[in-house]
């Protein structure tokens, strides 16, 4: 049953006369006044961010508060833009750095990806997103510890905790935890970040015509970056949209090597559908759930159809399958199929460092997670026609849970 309870901190925040609005060229001269720097770099960006200020006034119905954290949170990303570009323009260097053999998780969401991706963050060889470097890429100012950026995102992590308990037990966004590079990818305005979180469609078609493989490009600049101040020898990345995007990743990362998990899809979109409800409440008190769940649910269809045509396509490029029923049966097993996958090194260290990661975050850590599909009016057959392509590319068995 789908809860829809709010603080009363912010009730009482949203019954002031108070009004937010968005504007990009606005937007974009607050953030070079707070930093003093004026390029924000190549790409589309004042054009993105007016389609998506634009929608987010005609068609989100946030409320008071929403506007205000999506204000804060654009304002941030405008500031790491300018930030980022200035360092460059001082370091040039730093675009000569490579991504030797980048491991990218993907997968439909609630596939276990999270879980792995914390696992091998946790391998001696390899380096991870930290939340707190996603929110704040690029070195600040009288900031030789990183203090003020890990402070900035333990105080993320609490507002968020403090703002949807229930979405928080979903996923849990820790402030030292690896996070989704999607994040780094939203650096353009062109991912999934904004859709995930408000009912933003005519954005939303605007951002299915455009070309994905610039955020790509900087996705990689912005790893540049990260590795310039925290060198290791590889990097871990994660995210569901990349799915949706296997061809630009191989243009831009020719030596990637993927993992991707696969689940029943019956629990992947009830359990999914759930998280997105709670995400879209933080910003909005007229969330439609069913038809939030129905939009991604044709969304996720798109983008798995899209990966499965590209690795008939191209065999030549390396990919691993991992079952979530595999990993939670045997993770001992998929772990060492995965480190041999990877070339990394699956020796007593590295054993002792990720198992103790797992132990560190169990399941149902910050609250038990309740889902259905009959909160948002999907059928289970439908979901079972649907990825039927799914079922019977991955010979997956439909035992995992009745829902």
């Amino acid at each position: 049953m789908l809860e829809n309870k709010r603080p009363f901190a912010i009730k009482l925040f949203n019954a002031l006369p108070l009004k937010f609005t968005l504007h990009a060229q606005d937007l974009m001269k607050q953030a070079q006044k707070a930093t003093s720097f004026s390029y924000f770099g190549e790409g589309n960006l004042a054009e993105a961010l007016t389609h998506l200020c634009a929608a987010i006034h005609t068609e989100a119905n946030m409320h008071s508060f929403g506007l205000f954290i999506t204000k804060q949170r654009i304002l941030n990303v405008l500031k790491n833009r300018l930030r980022l570009e200035a360092l460059i323009a001082k370091h040039p260097e730093i675009l000569q750095i490579e991504i030797k053999k980048p491991i990218i998780i993907t997968g439909l969401q609630r596939t276990g990806t999270t879980r792995l991706h914390r696992l091998l963050a946790a391998h001696p060889q390899v380096r991870s997103l930290s939340s707190w470097e996603s929110l704040h890429p690029v070195p600040l100012e009288n900031d030789p510890n990183n203090g003020a950026r890990k402070k900035f995102a333990r105080t993320a992590e609490k507002a968020l905790r403090f703002m949807s308990p229930n979405f928080f037990a979903i996923h849990p966004v820790e402030f030292e935890a690896p996070e989704e590079d999607v994040l780094l990818n939203d650096m353009t305005f062109i991912s999934a970040v904004s859709e995930a979180t408000m009912h933003v469609p005519s954005y939303v078609a605007w951002l299915e015509k455009q070309d994905k493989l610039f955020p790509y490009q900087y996705l990689k600049k912005m790893l540049q970056v990260l590795q310039w101040q925290n060198p290791k020898e590889r990097w871990v990345l994660k995210t569901p949209e990349h799915l949706g995007n296997l061809a630009q990743i191989y243009k831009v990362f020719p030596d990637a090597q993927l993992i991707h998990t696969y689940r029943n899809p019956v629990n992947v979109i009830a359990s999914f559908s759930s998280m997105l409800y709670y995400s879209h409440q933080i910003f909005s008190d007229q969330v439609n759930a069913a038809k939030v769940a129905q939009y991604w649910m044709k969304k996720n269809e798109a983008m798995l159809s899209s990966a499965v045509h590209f690795w008939e396509q191209h065999p030549e490029f390396p990919t691993l399958h991992i079952s979530y029923q595999a990993m939670m049966e045997n993770q001992a097993k998929e772990m060492e199929k995965i480190c041999d996958f990877t070339d990394l090194i699956w020796d007593e260290n590295a054993q002792k460092a990720v198992f103790e990661t797992d132990k560190k975050n169990t399941q149902h850590k910050y609250g038990k997670h309740a889902y259905s599909l009959s909160d948002f009016n999907i059928l289970k057959e439908q979901v079972l026609t649907d990825f039927d392509f799914y079922l019977k590319k991955f010979n997956i068995q439909d035992d995992e849970s009745k829902i």
